[in-house]
């Protein structure tokens, strides 16, 4: 009886606008997140989508600070952010984990600085810093649509230059292919992907929205092509589970996506080991 009460509340939400848009938003967040993620771990670059995640929180500052809405500061800040790294892992010889660690928790600090003189920072961005999926706009809907189709475009058109750098960088070397050129397309095309998706999981919280998907799809794929078709798939398995608790039990979305993921890879390590 409990349980046809809530499948019965459960389809009811669907009928509110915003169930509806955050519904398409977890799907479009997680095929995007999925797709790249399956190349960014194989890349080592995991870190990557935590470090701007924090260090995002500097282009919020900046924007709460010239009185602008953060998340239209956050795309240019990513693709700022993106050239930054790229350019930085060119001219130095230090590690990508240190160098990043470097500059996400100068920004991180900052941003706090900035934030200090701003009032009203507490109240203004408390869904970026954890996430609300249920207050996603038909503008963000279009953007997340259009990004995925860049996605789609680019992992499309150089797949097999793609596959090359991931799996055998001194291979593409060899060949003549511009490691650095693709390289920074795809730190890129990554960090407008996390710029978007921390609106849906928070700045806190985004870097699980690229990595727990794809690792979860390594533990059960034995191919690459099934790999990324598992992590698009478990991207947006989890981002609408998670949504769907988060509606049902009045839980954060952002904590909800993520904790569904995390339930799932456990669940991966346990059908693994069977």
């Amino acid at each position: 009886m409990i349980l046809e009460t809530e499948i019965t509340r459960a389809l009811g939400l669907l009928e509110f606008p915003f169930m509806q848009r955050a519904l398409i938003g977890g799907v479009l967040t997680g095929l995007m997140g999925g797709i790249l993620g399956s190349f960014t771990i194989l890349r080592q670059l995991s870190f990557f989508s935590d470090a701007l995640g924090h260090s995002a929180l500097l282009g919020i500052s900046l924007g709460l600070l010239l009185g602008l809405n953060p998340s239209l500061i956050l795309l240019p800040f990513a693709v700022i952010f993106a050239f930054g790294i790229a350019y930085l892992l060119q001219r130095t010889e230090l590690w990508t984990d240190a160098l990043l660690n470097i500059v996400y928790s100068s920004s991180l600090a900052v941003g706090i600085i900035i934030l200090s003189f701003v009032d009203q920072y507490k109240g203004s961005i408390n869904s970026l810093l954890f996430g609300d999926i249920l207050a996603v706009g038909e503008r963000d809907l279009i953007l997340s649509g259009f990004l995925l189709l860049c996605c789609l475009a680019f992992i499309g058109l150089t797949l097999r230059t793609q596959l090359l750098l991931t799996l055998n960088e001194s291979l593409a070397i060899a060949r003549g292919i511009s490691v650095s050129l693709h390289r920074t397309l795809f730190i890129v095309l990554l960090s407008l992907v996390v710029a978007v998706s921390i609106k849906a999981v928070g700045v806190l919280l985004v870097s699980a929205f690229v990595v727990i998907p794809a690792c979860t799809a390594r533990l059960l794929s034995r191919g690459f092509s099934h790999y990324v078709l598992f992590s698009a798939s478990f991207g947006v398995f989890c981002a609408l589970l998670g949504i769907i608790l988060s509606a049902l039990f009045d839980l954060p979305s952002g904590p909800s996506i993520v904790a569904t993921q995390f339930g799932v890879f456990l669940s991966a390590i346990a059908v693994r080991r069977a």
